[in-house]
């Protein structure tokens, strides 16, 4: 837990690029527009929708167009679903990628971590994330549509993903029913998000400045869920045979701005209504400072951490196991403290 990636150069070069194997299998299904599918989830500001949605596709489609997206790529490579247990079927005939990006999660799938997957949907808001996602053996369908907003019937995937796409969601447990909802009886969900705790050294420094600086200060981090209403919301949507873990990355860098200009690269600019669209130079430079002040290494870099949940949910079938009845336990709490004494005693 807490591992660490840097220096910040050596991050930069994680990333290998867009491999495509020869003879891969890949087909690209438009159903929308970028533009409509991000308007359907971005109906105002407001409680229920502090992410606009229209920004975020474009942020998106800016970062899937620079020279070497695949450089910003090193965080998403370091975070690993796990791996769920059997339910007894060997195979997932047919999977689904929620927020796919460039498609990042695809070779981790052909590896074998998820056993046997025969087809593959990738899902995104940005078009131009999915024109240039890697390939792989799995045959493949690409598809512009909403996280919040699923263009597939119930029951249709034995498998669904979705790694560091969902806290950028509106309503994030109307995304966790449609998930459910597309998944088959004894179907499973497996997803990685950012958590509350995420970039705290940078949203603590840039409020410093700007309350030095200009009296007051605004949100620059986007909001995330805790971890205390993650379980709850799975559960909620129907999940059950619930797993949410948490695990923490901090990536090393040279300075505050080689962190902003990074999470630029990612597609992970702040999205939020409320933000503050444009910060002054003293400010910045004020942050700069504090940032280096505070939480500066003796190296001259600066740590900026990452926060992932991790959650695993299975869709209800007859066929699964479920907890023993209350008050069938033939065995208590206090019998189980002498089980030592017990086999003491057997062994002279």
């Amino acid at each position: 837990r807490g591992g660490t990636i840097g220096p910040w150069h050596a991050c930069r070069g994680r990333g290998g690029g867009a491999q495509r194997s020869p003879g891969c299998w890949c087909r690209r299904f438009w159903t929308a527009s970028g533009e409509a599918a991000a308007a359907a989830a971005s109906p105002g500001s407001g409680a229920r929708s502090p992410f606009d949605r229209q920004l975020k596709r474009k942020q998106k489609n800016w970062a899937a167009l620079q020279p070497e997206p695949a450089k910003y790529n090193y965080l998403r490579e370091e975070v690993r679903h796990p791996r769920p247990r059997s339910s007894g079927s060997a195979t997932f005939r047919l999977a689904l990628d929620v927020g796919c990006g460039s498609g990042y999660n695809a070779p981790d799938l052909h590896k074998g971590l998820y056993e046997t997957v025969e087809k593959l949907f990738q899902v995104d808001m940005a078009e131009n994330a999915l024109k240039n996602t890697m390939e792989t053996e799995i045959p493949t369908v690409s598809i512009v549509a909403d996280e919040e907003f699923l263009p597939f019937k119930e029951d249709t995937f034995d498998l669904v993903v979705s790694s560091l796409s969902l806290h950028w969601v509106n309503d994030l447990p109307r995304a966790f029913r449609e998930i459910h909802q597309v998944l088959k009886p004894d179907g499973v969900f497996i997803g990685a998000m950012f958590g509350g705790e995420t970039l705290y050294e940078l949203r603590c420094s840039l409020q410093l400045a700007e309350l030095e600086r200009e009296g007051g200060f605004s949100p620059h981090v986007s909001p995330f869920t805790d971890v205390t209403d993650l379980g709850h919301l799975l559960g909620r949507a129907g999940f059950n045979t619930l797993t949410v873990d948490t695990d923490e990355i901090q990536v090393n860098y040279p300075g505050m701005f080689e962190v902003m200009e990074d999470l630029q690269g990612m597609g992970e600019s702040n999205c939020s209504w409320n933000r503050k669209p444009i910060l002054h130079r003293e400010t910045m430079l004020a942050a700069a400072a504090i940032y280096q002040e505070m939480y500066g290494s003796n190296d001259g870099s600066v740590p900026a951490t990452f926060q992932i949940y991790y959650m695993i949910g299975w869709k209800f079938q007859e066929s699964q196991a479920r907890p023993a009845q209350k008050g069938s336990a033939t065995v208590s709490f206090g019998d189980l403290a002498k089980i030592n004494s017990l086999i003491s005693r057997e062994k002279k």
